[in-house]
């Protein structure tokens, strides 16, 4: 039963098939239509149709035709080829060189010959303010310094993330390795400051504190007397 009615359905599918076919049917109106509209040739038919019921537009569809407007949109364009061609050249250009810009900018080539000296003196700098406390400087001296350092850290991060020329990032390295020398060198001047009035303190109250020997001096003196005087009995 399936296959009688798969047979009927595909019996009716290439009737159908066979039967759709084109028609041409020439119309002069409809042609005049479109040649008005398109070119501005010919005229509309017929007359009087467009006259009673169209004829604002029968007076003006030869003159507003697309024709027209096409010629003077391709002159406008074709005076815009020369810029184009111009604007398309110079992005290309700058796309290169932005290219170019990137390969430059994704590696930090300058922290790879900067970079060893800096952590260098960074630790330097870390191990010196940890010495502050031990020669006698306060808890707020340490944190100013710290201060410092942390900003160091974060001057060398920021440079390490920001969209620069590795030429201007060695720049900016020599310039916070050499603000690091400077920081680190009156750091050390404090410290030796320091070291040398604790220094002072520690030999002044030495010296300043003397034992008390008086007892032991009188004791001495008076075994002295008491031999004088035993001996001068004995020679009377």
């Amino acid at each position: 039963m399936k296959r009688i009615i798969l047979s009927c359905i595909a019996a009716v599918c290439a009737f159908s098939a066979h039967a759709q076919y084109v028609t041409y049917n020439h119309s002069e109106t409809k042609l005049n239509q479109v040649t008005v509209m398109e070119t501005g040739a010919g005229s509309l038919t017929p007359d009087a149709y467009y006259t009673v019921l169209h004829r604002k537009y029968s007076e003006s569809a030869s003159s507003k035709n697309k024709l027209r407007y096409r010629t003077e949109a391709s002159a406008s364009a074709f005076l815009q080829v020369k810029m184009a061609d111009t604007v398309e050249t110079s992005l290309s250009q700058r796309a290169r060189i932005e290219a170019l810009n990137m390969a430059d900018r994704k590696v930090d080539i300058a922290w790879l010959s900067e970079g060893p000296k800096i952590e260098a003196k960074l630790k330097s700098f870390q191990d010196n303010i940890g010495r502050i406390t031990s020669v006698g400087g306060g808890s707020s001296e340490k944190e100013r310094w710290q201060e410092y350092y942390n900003l160091f850290q974060t001057a060398i991060r920021s440079l390490q993330e920001s969209y620069l020329p590795n030429s201007e990032r060695k720049r900016e390295y020599l310039r916070i390795y050499s603000d690091l020398c400077s920081q680190n060198e009156a750091l050390l001047s404090y410290i030796v400051m320091l070291n040398s009035r604790q220094s002072t303190s520690e030999s002044l109250a030495s010296t300043l504190v003397l034992p008390d020997r008086r007892g032991e001096i009188a004791k001495e003196a008076g075994s002295r007397w008491k031999s004088m005087v035993t001996s001068n009995q004995i020679t009377e």
